[in-house]
């Protein structure tokens, strides 16, 4: 297909034009017209950029591109080398933020919230983008954490009395910790998310609300692998994900 249907297909897909986002969805760096072979990945590393040049990429869609704002606008350092070598090799980058984050579907909370046994009955927050569910039954703190670490394939931080029954959970993935208290509203047993901060610790023991922090990159591998399967199969595309653990 070509880079532009590529383009408008997603835009469409993930309504990229409802959010007001920290950096552009869409194509960030545009290469060759046609695309047969897309990669895909968290986070636009130079390591990706490079396995998913070798691979023979035509493009390359990610979670977290580059423009963010606020950054310095120079095309410099780590960000030239980065460019440079996507022009080098004609191959797009890709990137959906919040739009990835929020889609029903095949976003990054919805795809979580399946991967840990979680039931998806409404959405709160920002562009409604934070997911509230339940568990099929209740289980204790302590096996509810157990849980997310067979299915994140990774230990997470967990607040809260481990003998707590859990069955009410928010959640949302990535750097959502400032939704903490939101969650505490909704009447909720858990809240879970990819990054703790300071604040949140005490919040967790004087409220009673359990607070998981499963790593941001850990919560955010599932969108975008599932945005790739899904163009795959509609386009015929070859799809390949890499995968580059980062323990944050």
């Amino acid at each position: 297909m070509l880079l532009d249907e590529l383009r408008d297909y997603n835009a469409s897909l993930l309504q990229t034009a409802l959010f007001k986002d920290y950096s552009p969805n869409g194509v960030q760096v545009e290469g060759r017209p046609e695309v047969r072979r897309i990669a895909t990945a968290v986070t636009a590393s130079q390591h990706v950029l490079d396995e998913a040049v070798a691979w023979g990429a035509d493009a390359i869609l990610v979670h977290h591109g580059y423009f963010w704002r606020n950054e310095d606008a120079s095309i410099t350092g780590i960000k030239k080398r980065r460019i440079a070598h996507l022009l080098r090799n004609d191959v797009s980058l890709l990137a959906y933020h919040l739009p990835l984050d929020a889609h029903p579907e095949l976003g990054n909370n919805a795809q979580l919230g399946k991967r840990l046994g979680l039931v998806e009955q409404g959405r709160f927050g920002e562009q409604n983008i934070v997911c509230v569910g339940e568990l099929a039954q209740a289980q204790t703190l302590a096996q509810f954490g157990r849980q997310v670490a067979d299915g994140l394939q990774r230990a997470p931080q967990v607040i809260g009395d481990a003998s707590r029954s859990i069955r009410r959970v928010a959640w949302c993935s990535g750097g959502a910790q400032g939704y903490f208290e939101m969650a505490i509203a909704q009447g909720v047993d858990a809240y879970l998310t990819g990054e703790i901060s300071e604040q949140n610790y005490h919040l967790a023991q004087e409220s009673g609300v359990a607070f998981i922090a499963a790593g941001h990159h850990a919560t955010e591998r599932y969108g975008i692998q599932a945005l790739g399967n899904h163009l795959g199969v509609q386009f015929g595309l070859e799809h390949r994900y890499f995968e580059l653990d980062n323990p944050v």
